[in-house]
């Protein structure tokens, strides 16, 4: 409880700090414009999770987090920024966990190759942990949120020392690319062997390649200010393709990936507050995969008794009734269902809204006996959730309801019931 106690603490500051507008009365109107524009950006850094200074940028995302394995971990990380060099750019961090007591660290930078095509060439040296069957898209745009929910309970990791070098290259202004080139040590932090062709591996090393494409071609251009903005439009589809190469920089496994994913988001009015969006995912794994690479659906529930006790944080594309590693795959898709219908207006700062919200996933995996030491199924028969979030109650503060049904309904019926708080905050 004493960390929720902090975290509510810390976001009753922030959204107080958001609400404090204030203009002088002798100020002109130029002046207040430009004052205006100034907090709109710097709102806007805040909100993408960086507290801008001159120079350098700080990432809020290592300031604290709390997970299952390392407790509270807390550091500091930023970037350098355009006024120090928009050719030039270097980033990093260093975190500790008091749990674990382990320092994790990362140092990065990059150099711009032409500004027309925003090519980058990237490096970067990891050695921090990661979560068990996650994966991402290389393309992806930075996501901040000011703290995840799904991290909370997460217990499953591996510590991975990586070393990487990129390219970033807009093919055309609805094309996006991303080219990586990696090799990594591995070692899962918990008990797990991996069996392949009569060999046992405890740890495990990685050389992997990955191209991910990012297709918007609903994508609109506005230019604001001599800033060209691009707006998002929907569909857009994103897909990644990686592949492990035994016996190069002394890599132990030959396998491939293929990712793919796709969005697509409805506006019900012309203000954008009733909408509904889909979300279908895939992954298929071929090869000598070790669990650390397989894939999970984002279960977002707790291994413990009662309702109460598994009280937790809804997370946003999670499933909230899968518990924490009961299923894992290396062949998956996973559909997504929101309507978020239109704000009840009871008074000027307090609009609830009511989201309504269906999910599915199925799965499944081959050679399972070559994973000893956890336990998990697999997503063969199709797993079921619906429920709803009352959210923006009070402070961005919210609660969610979902049940399990179908295939994967179990036996005690509260079993298959979670109900959580959810937060959403727009700066």
């Amino acid at each position: 409880m004493q960390k929720y106690c902090a975290l509510l603490l810390f976001f009753i500051f922030i959204y107080s700090a958001q609400s404090e507008v204030a203009v002088k009365s002798g100020d002109t109107l130029t002046l207040v414009y430009q004052d205006s524009i100034r907090k709109s950006k710097f709102f806007k850094q805040l909100g993408n999770g960086f507290f801008p200074t001159k120079y350098i940028d700080i990432d809020l995302r290592y300031l604290i987090k709390y997970n299952q394995y390392e407790g509270i971990r807390t550091g500091l990380g930023g970037r350098t920024n355009d006024q120090l060099s928009d050719k030039y750019r270097m980033n990093g961090y260093l975190v500790y966990g008091f749990k674990d007591h382990k320092y994790k660290y990362s140092i990065g930078g990059g150099f711009r190759l032409s500004k027309a095509s925003s090519t980058w060439v990237n490096w970067s040296y990891t050695d921090d942990l990661q979560e068990t069957g996650s994966s991402t898209f290389l393309t992806d745009k930075r996501f901040f949120s000011f703290f995840e929910p799904r991290l909370l309970n997460i217990s499953l990791f591996h510590h991975h020392i990586t070393k990487s070098i990129s390219l970033e290259h807009r093919i055309t202004p609805y094309l996006l690319s991303d080219t990586n080139l990696s090799r990594s040590n591995i070692d899962p932090t918990y008990d797990y062997t991996f069996f392949v062709d009569d060999t046992v591996f405890e740890k495990f090393r990685m050389s992997i390649a990955k191209i991910s494409l990012q297709w918007n071609p609903f994508n609109t251009f506005e230019k604001v200010d001599d800033v060209v903005v691009e707006k998002e439009g929907f569909p857009n589809f994103t897909l990644q393709v990686s592949k492990s190469f035994k016996g190069v920089l002394d890599s132990d496994f030959n396998f491939t990936k293929v990712d793919f994913r796709t969005i697509y988001k409805l506006d019900h009015n012309t203000q954008g507050s009733s909408f509904s969006e889909a979300s279908l995912t895939g992954g298929l794994a071929k090869g000598q995969i070790p669990l650390t690479n397989m894939y999970h659906a984002y279960p977002n529930n707790i291994n413990k008794l009662t309702i109460l006790n598994r009280f937790s944080v809804a997370g946003i594309n999670s499933f909230e009734t899968m518990y924490f590693n009961e299923f894992f795959s290396d062949r998956f898709a996973t559909l997504q269902l929101k309507h978020h219908l239109k704000p009840f207006h009871i008074s000027k700062h307090f609009q609830p809204q009511v989201v309504l919200i269906s999910r599915f996933a199925l799965g499944n995996m081959s050679a399972i006996d070559r994973h000893q030491g956890i336990t998990f199924g697999t997503l063969s028969k199709g797993y079921s959730e619906a429920g709803l979030e009352l959210n923006k109650i009070i402070l961005g503060f919210g609660l969610s309801f979902a049940y399990r049904y179908g295939a994967y309904h179990l036996p005690k019926l509260t079993d298959n019931v979670a109900l959580k708080f959810t937060f959403n905050l727009s700066l």
